[in-house]
């Protein structure tokens, strides 16, 4: 088992960050958080181009293939940029049309979204029965508890901010809109979405929580105290090392869960990504001061984002119970 990048791989996540580093995406995300969709949906462009959104749907709909490993290092670049946008409900929606094995619903939705045409936003039994950014995706699926996908007719009333102004929610309209298919194959096309959008989330946490890192340490060696940089204080050097520590530890859990996509693997990712971006905002708004609290500030764009997404597709209580379950006998 490989726990590193291919050259092609770390190639493609360069590229990635290279395309993002110049895109300015911190002013996309505060369009976004104002109901602005247009820069993000120009970044969205740009990320398409880039074959992205092409890994996760088969070659016989233009797509890449469903390459769970390739696409987690690429949304670990969106965290780092703090990219806008139900991201992860599309490349899930994605993974559920593809194993979904419905031609007709394939051709239907899958070459917009893979081009790059298209967001998509999804709800699923058991998780949260609110729908990420439904406002700005041209297509709203839900799965019910009995099986049912359903492309949602637009929910009533206005969207709910989270504790990240660029997350909005909203819940499916009660009506339940056009039914597109049930029975079995919708529940097991739907567990392969949840997996995929809880790896894809525990790379969103791991990159913000390298974000964060980053600019932290950046701010330690420029802000002194009694004539000295505060990222020279012994203390505060034990806080990085620690928040260092519990990223780099994270990182080969979502290279094994990109890997084997077991749901144990992939409950063991999530939780320990979401714990160390959480652990990263905490260092980051602590060394920071008052002024990490300030909107003014980028930081304040990451800094919201790590407890939505360490929450987001398994809390760390039901990951750990999904772990518990895959290592216990019967």
């Amino acid at each position: 088992m490989r726990f590193l990048p291919t050259d092609e791989q770390a190639d493609f996540a360069r590229t990635l960050r290279s395309l993002l580093g110049s895109a300015q995406v911190p002013a996309a995300v505060r369009a976004w958080a104002d109901g602005e969709h247009g820069p993000g949906l120009a970044l969205r462009s740009r990320l398409a181009g880039t074959g992205l959104f092409a890994l996760a749907a088969p070659e016989s709909y233009e797509g890449a293939g469903l390459l769970p490993l390739e696409l987690a290092l690429g949304f670990v670049e969106l965290g780092r940029a703090g990219v806008p946008g139900p991201v992860v409900e599309s490349a899930a929606v994605s993974v559920l049309l593809s194993e979904l094995g419905d031609e007709a619903l394939a051709k239907r939705f899958l070459p917009g979204l893979v081009a790059g045409g298209a967001w998509a936003t999804l709800t699923l039994p058991g998780g949260s029965p609110y729908a990420l950014d439904a406002d700005a995706a041209e297509y709203c699926f839900t799965v019910s508890a009995a099986a049912e996908l359903r492309l949602a007719a637009p929910a009533s009333g206005a969207a709910l901010r989270s504790t990240d102004p660029a997350r909005r929610l909203s819940r499916p309209a009660a009506d339940g809109g056009e039914l597109l298919a049930a029975g079995p194959a919708v529940a097991r096309a739907a567990g392969a979405a949840g997996r995929w959008a809880r790896l894809l989330t525990a790379a969103q946490c791991l990159g913000t929580g390298e974000a964060l890192l980053e600019r932290t340490v950046g701010y330690v060696k420029q802000r002194t105290q009694f004539g000295a940089p505060i990222g020279s204080f012994q203390a505060v050097k034990h806080r990085l090392a620690d928040t260092l520590l519990a990223l780099e530890f994270a990182r080969p859990l979502v290279w094994a869960a990109g890997l084997s996509l077991a749901p144990g693997d992939v409950a063991a990712a999530k939780l320990r990504c979401g714990e160390a971006a959480y652990r990263a905002a905490l260092t980051a708004l602590q060394l920071h001061g008052a002024v990490g609290y300030t909107e003014e500030l980028d930081l304040s764009l990451w800094l919201r984002k790590a407890r939505p997404l360490r929450d987001a597709w398994g809390t760390p209580s039901e990951c750990r119970a999904e772990v518990l379950r895959s290592v216990t006998p019967g």
